[in-house]
């Protein structure tokens, strides 16, 4: 008896050696990875829950568990909206949802997108926009970084402490513009544009910093922008305005990954991300306009004969920036003939 528990304690020893190193090797062949995203709204908003926590489950579930996403919302990881760039291509965050226009001047190209009345809808430009990414920028302008998707939200709205119907209504009024595109058109008008990341709306307008803001309506749920003034004005037709994100992961981070791993990332990027999480921003517009006429809102629509005037009178900024990116050495007007062509071709 004495012999046989001593063969069953080696026997058991030998096991559990055998158990750690069969363990230990299979974790080795199944690498394991924790990615931190970073981005700046908080985490109810709508692109975090109905986007990029979508995306990032999906992800985790195609792994079989084997990539873990951290999400930090609201900059926890520290700094500020326009650092998330440089914060994902210095490793300090390993993915980024972030704003082009956050960082002026750096993605030029991208702002064809977000030039006005240029957008029909969000999941036709967010097609068109990947695929100018794809053949223009992934290997230029955006060649530090690993990019998993590029779309832009629905149409942009003014949303003011007084009506705005036509142009010169903006006259002398400080309003956050969403974009430079959108901040030469205010200054163009009469205005004065006051830029200023989206988390910074509410307490600007609250505090009268501003008398009104440029944003989709989506956004003006978990801002309360609804709340604090009570006059929006849409379009008819083409959108005032739209901005262009970027999900992007660094690049080290993606090239060190197993090539399994590398195609649940792959999978899970591209051109149908796009379409999704630009269809999906829009598809929140609707609700959160529902709630401004609940309250009784002012909602101003801009018919198509003048809207007709808001497009002729922001023909110079077409003209301007084209200008501005000829002194780059880039075909500026090209790239609205192009934008605008896949636009028209994407739009049903």
């Amino acid at each position: 008896m004495k012999d046989r528990r001593k063969f069953l304690g080696v026997a058991s020893g030998a096991a559990i050696a055998a158990l750690v190193t069969g363990l230990t090797a299979t974790t080795a062949l199944a690498q394991e990875v924790t990615l931190k995203l970073h981005q700046f709204l908080p985490a109810q908003a709508n692109v975090p829950t109905l986007v990029l926590d979508v995306w990032a489950d999906k992800v985790e579930a195609d792994s079989d568990g084997r990539i873990k996403i951290d999400r930090y919302p609201s900059m926890q990881l520290g700094g500020k909206p326009p650092e998330l760039i440089d914060q994902v291509i210095d490793g300090v965050a390993d993915i980024i949802w972030t704003v082009n226009g956050y960082t002026p001047n750096r993605f030029p190209g991208t702002e064809v997108f977000e030039l006005p009345f240029m957008m029909t809808d969000a999941r036709a430009t967010s097609r068109a926009y990947w695929e100018m990414l794809e053949k223009h920028w992934m290997d230029t302008d955006y060649k530090n970084v690993h990019l998993l998707a590029g779309w832009v939200h629905g149409p942009g709205v003014f949303h003011t402490n007084k009506p705005v119907a036509m142009p010169e209504d903006l006259e002398g009024m400080k309003i956050r513009g969403g974009s430079r595109s959108i901040n030469s058109l205010l200054t163009l008008l009469g205005a004065t544009p006051v830029g200023m990341p989206v988390p910074a709306i509410p307490e600007a307008l609250s505090k009268g910093v501003v008398d009104g803001a440029t944003i989709p309506w989506e956004v003006t749920t978990a801002m309360k922008v609804s709340e604090l003034v009570h006059n929006h004005t849409e379009f008819t037709g083409n959108a005032l305005y739209s901005l262009t994100f970027v999900l992007a992961m660094n690049k080290q981070k993606y090239d060190s990954l197993p090539d399994d791993l590398k195609q649940v990332i792959d999978d899970n990027s591209g051109v149908e991300l796009s379409v999704f999480a630009g269809g999906t921003q829009a598809d929140a517009d609707e609700p959160a306009r529902q709630l401004a006429v609940d309250m009784g809102n002012n909602i101003i629509t801009v018919d198509a004969e003048q809207t007709q005037v808001w497009r002729e009178a922001s023909q110079p900024i077409y003209d301007s920036w084209a200008k501005d990116m000829e002194a780059r050495g880039i075909d500026g007007q090209a790239l609205i003939d192009e934008a605008r062509a896949l636009i028209d071709k994407y739009t049903e």
